[in-house]
This record gives C-alpha cells, sequence and structure tokens, in this order.
C-alpha cells in the first residue's frame, strides 16, 4: 500500500473521513459503557481479538492476504502496537477517570502532535507560517483542558488526561510511519488485518496476567453489546477506511477525522450516558480546532482569497446571461 502525500481530498475521501468519524467517534461512548464492567486490558483484547478473528474470518470474502515480505511484516507489528495496542489501552483507562466526550477532545490533539513530529522527522514537511499558528493555539487548548486539573490536584484526572494524549501522539507518529512506508504489496484490509492481529498477540497475554478475566464477573448485555459493535465497526471496519483514505489523501489529512470525532462522542455521551461537558472544554476545543484549520490551511487561504478580492462575487452576478444560462 503507497501511502499519498497530502493534498486536497476528494468528495469520496470526505464522505469516508465522515464515515470513520462516526465509527471511532462512537468508540468512544462504546468504550465509556464497556469500560463500567470490564478492565481496560480485557476490553482492549476483547476488541482487538474480536476484530482479528471477524476480519480473518471474512477472508475469503474480502481477500484478506498475510504480509508477504519481513519488511511487510514488521511494518505491520510496529502499528499492531502503536497504532492499535498501546492507545487503545490508554484510551480505555483514561475513559475510567474520564467522560467519554472529553477524552474524545483530548484526542484531537493527534494531529497538532502529527505536525510537529513530521516537522522533526520528515524532510518534506516542515512547519509553515499557518502551521505554527495552528500548532501554537491547539496546544493551547490542551494546555487549557489539562491546567485547571494541575492547579487543583486533580490527581487521576490529570493522570488519565495525560493517557489520553499519550495515545494520540502514538497515533500521531504511527501515522507518519505508515506514510514513510512504500511498495509493501499491502492492501488497507490487510494492513487492518495484521495490525489487530499483532495488536492481539501483545496484549492478550498481559490480560490473562494482570485482569485474570476468568474471575471476573459476567457482563451485561449492553456490555456484550458495546464489545461486539467496538469490534465490528468501531475496529475492524474503521481501520479498513483508515487506511484507505491514508492511501489516498495522506497522512494529515486521516488523522482530521480527530476533529470530528468528538462532536459525535459529545453527542452520544449526553444522550446515553448523561454526561455533560462544562464550557472549559468546550473552549479548549474550540481552540484546538482553529489550530487544526490552520494547519490544514484551506480555511484561512479561502478567507485570504476572499478579503484580497472581496466583490469578486458580486461582480460575478452582474455578468449578462448568454443565451444558454436563460
Amino acid at each position: 500500500m503507497a501511502v499519498a502525500a497530502q493534498r486536497a481530498m476528494t468528495s469520496r475521501e470526505w464522505a469516508l473521513l465522515g464515515l470513520l468519524s462516526l465509527l471511532w467517534g462512537g468508540s468512544f461512548f462504546l468504550i465509556g459503557v464497556a469500560v463500567k464492567e470490564l478492565p481496560p486490558l480485557t476490553l482492549v483484547t476483547l476488541r482487538v481479538g474480536l476484530a482479528a478473528a471477524l476480519l480473518w474470518a471474512s477472508a475469503p470474502f474480502l481477500g484478506v492476504a498475510l504480509p508477504r515480505s519481513a519488511k511487510a511484516v514488521a511494518t505491520v507489528a510496529v502499528l499492531g502496537f502503536g497504532n492499535c495496542a498501546l492507545p487503545f489501552a490508554l484510551i480505555a483507562w483514561g475513559q475510567t477517570h474520564l467522560p467519554s466526550g472529553l477524552a474524545s477532545i483530548l484526542n484531537a490533539a493527534t494531529p497538532l502532535f502529527s505536525v510537529l513530529a513530521a516537522h522533526v522527522l520528515t524532510a518534506e514537511e516542515k512547519l509553515s507560517g499557518l502551521k505554527v499558528f495552528g500548532t501554537v493555539a491547539g496546544l493551547a487548548g490542551v494546555a487549557w483542558l489539562i491546567g485547571p486539573d494541575l492547579l487543583t490536584g486533580a490527581d487521576a484526572n490529570v493522570w488519565a488526561e495525560f493517557a489520553v494524549l499519550a495515545a494520540a501522539l502514538a497515533y500521531a507518529l504511527s501515522a507518519i510511519f505508515a506514510r514513510r512506508v512504500r511498495a509493501l504489496g499491502l492492501r488497507p484490509i490487510d494492513v487492518a488485518a495484521g495490525q489487530v492481529t499483532a495488536a492481539t498477540l501483545y496484549l492478550a497475554p498481559l490480560a490473562l496476567f494482570i485482569d485474570r478475566p476468568w474471575t471476573l464477573p459476567a457482563p451485561s448485555a449492553a456490555t456484550i453489546a458495546a464489545v461486539l459493535t467496538i469490534a465490528a465497526f468501531s475496529t475492524a471496519l474503521a481501520y479498513v477506511v483508515y487506511f484507505r483514505i491514508l492511501a489516498g489523501a495522506g497522512a494529515t489529512n486521516v488523522l482530521l477525522v480527530t476533529l470530528l470525532v468528538p462532536a459525535t462522542s459529545v453527542i452520544l455521551g449526553a444522550f446515553f450516558l448523561h454526561e455533560r461537558l462544562a464550557g472549559r472544554p468546550l473552549l479548549g476545543f474550540a481552540l484546538i480546532a482553529l489550530g487544526l484549520a490552520f494547519i490544514d490551511g484551506r480555511l484561512p487561504r479561502a478567507l485570504a482569497r476572499k478579503f484580497d478580492n472581496p466583490t469578486a462575487g458580486s461582480r460575478d452576478s452582474r455578468l449578462p446571461l448568454g443565451p444558454k444560462s436563460r
């Protein structure tokens, strides 16, 4: 799967990005349901294990193929840890102390980390003026979200917030790593299946040793339904969509999904989990959203063109209509 450099996305890719935001936004809500009864490690092991089983069971229909080279196997193994096992575990643990909406807002820092990491780790994507402003605004939003908990000594919340931010950093580094891989002969479905399989191999021994899941009470029907939905839709299907967008539009574009995810998560959390976010998280998210808009660059460039030529639209409207227009 050759990964594209950043470019403007097509309407089809924007539609896929909207689908991905729904799938991942729903995952924060579903984790909020399941983590009330299941320990985080057990939950994420079930999430990736069931997703892997589903993808491999569908291999005859989806055409899933095993990696064909040592480099491809190593790449999938790295992505399984950095893009799946580690961030899933950190977010699930974080949500034992945080509302699902706040966790999704903190996760929206992923593109900010991606821009900073790309500046350090790549030769072709250096910080521009717009990106510097966007990164500063976004990091100010993150600081605004976490700062009060640091000042008030809310230890559990602070560590949970840092866990979700660490997950965002893992996602960002993984996206850069995946973008730099060329000509491995892997399709989006192959990478999705491979990384959740690798994640299962990482997480299962830890869950068995630490959580001893056979000693846990039987989960409720709601928790079972949440786990199955996370595995099938928010993991298996979501990663197929993710890698398809990544292959076409590049890492920075696909990470814009983290700007859309909080809206889905906040709405679901408010309706079903009775979560309420105060003004502080929403203002922090507004700063992060402003930062991402400037990092993406299309909105400020469009505004600049509008202010440079404010009468263009009115002049166009006064042009005489040709015969075919009438």
